[in-house]
């Protein structure tokens, strides 16, 4: 009995991945057709089926593109670069996807540390740095025993040196890894949706308005309030909108 249910759950997870598969196959060609709504359905039930993939998102923000559909086109860009931040070509396209935006938002300036980590440790994922960690923790011990082996005296100084080099390094990249870990987990950002959206000062609908975003504008998700969010744009402003005018990364 226990033979059948591996053997199903193994057909199970095939067949799914098959569909996704296949899904996507048959997405790309109908892209490449120029086919977009059709691409974008089907790139869509692969989405449904719990697929998470930076390609699938690219595509689908080319397919939006395709159709001058800013918002999303945006979004998915944004939802493939969260994935895989340092894709080239997501970059490049999501630069002229943000060209039809209205809002140009001026950033704030940046200190040494806010540019390092945007240009330099947030351009791996966590996984990645994590993964880096215990390939230099495994590279220090197997550097270690070959210095507590060694006879030699100049392979000794040489193996106690980049052992000492790779413990240091696995500690960056633990640090790296954890502030990674805490920008993805307590940075939320969305995009608007909604052609024009007011900006209130307060979460009700009679507080006054403080300014105005169009859709395909990036903001960060400060906190939440039954339907309202609290957001920050890059300029610093700060305002509450209804949630359902906009969509979280």
């Amino acid at each position: 009995m226990k033979r059948i249910v591996f053997l199903l759950v193994i057909f199970s997870t095939f067949a799914f991945a098959q569909t996704a598969d296949s899904l996507f196959t048959d997405a790309n060609e109908l892209y490449k057709n120029g086919s977009y709504e059709k691409a974008i359905e089907l790139y869509k039930k692969a989405e449904d089926l719990q697929v998470h993939s930076d390609d699938l998102y690219f595509n689908l923000g080319n397919s939006y593109y395709k159709l001058n559909k800013i918002a999303p086109s945006i979004y998915y860009y944004e939802k493939a670069l969260k994935l895989n931040p340092a894709n080239s070509d997501v970059l490049t396209n999501l630069a002229f996807a943000k060209r039809m935006k209205i809002d140009a938002i001026e950033v704030m300036p940046k200190t040494f540390f806010q540019k390092f980590a945007e240009s330099f440790i947030y351009k791996l994922t966590y996984n990645s740095w994590a993964w880096l960690a215990v390939a230099f923790s495994f590279l220090g011990a197997i550097l270690f025993l070959l210095y507590h082996f060694s006879y030699s005296s100049g392979k000794k100084l040489l193996y106690f040196n980049t052992s000492i080099l790779s413990a240091l390094l696995l500690i960056i990249t633990v640090v790296f890894a954890y502030k990674s870990y805490d920008n993805e987990v307590n940075t939320k950002s969305a995009i608007i949706f909604k052609q024009t959206t007011e900006i209130k000062n307060a979460p009700t609908l009679n507080s006054d308005t403080v300014f105005e975003l169009h859709e395909g504008t990036k903001v960060q998700v400060l906190d939440a309030i039954d339907d309202w969010k609290k957001i920050k744009l890059a300029d610093g402003k700060i305002g509450w909108i209804i949630a359902e005018d906009m969509k979280e990364i």
